[in-house]
């Protein structure tokens, strides 16, 4: 079982911002910018490389979850950065696929 697995199953607990059926929007423990979440999935997809043509309807969803969240803290003003990570020069550092939400200062490029 997942870290992510375990905060939706409440086994773990989490800072939640945002949750319906399908994803969940949490706060990340150790932030990279004044606004740092991570929105996931709850049905777990280990990584974008490994996503199947039926994983369409929850992608779509989990980026339009994001736009919506990023929305409701005011960061469409600003400006945000939606990042996936995919394998260990990726950054992914837990096998289950979800999206880091950032804002509140001005992100550079190229990150990394």
């Amino acid at each position: 079982m997942t870290l992510f697995e375990r905060i939706i199953a409440r086994q773990i607990p989490a800072d939640i911002l945002y949750e319906d059926e399908s994803v969940v929007a949490i706060r990340d423990i150790n932030p990279q910018a004044p606004v740092h979440l991570l929105v996931v999935p709850k049905r777990p997809i280990p990584r974008i490389g490994e996503a199947l043509p039926e994983d369409q309807a929850v992608l779509g969803h989990l980026l339009l979850k994001a736009g919506e969240v990023a929305r409701s803290l005011g960061l469409d003003q600003t400006g945000f950065r939606l990042v996936i990570n995919h394998g260990r020069d990726g950054g992914e550092t837990v096998p289950h696929l979800h999206c880091h939400l950032l804002g509140g200062r001005p992100l550079g490029w190229p990150p990394g």
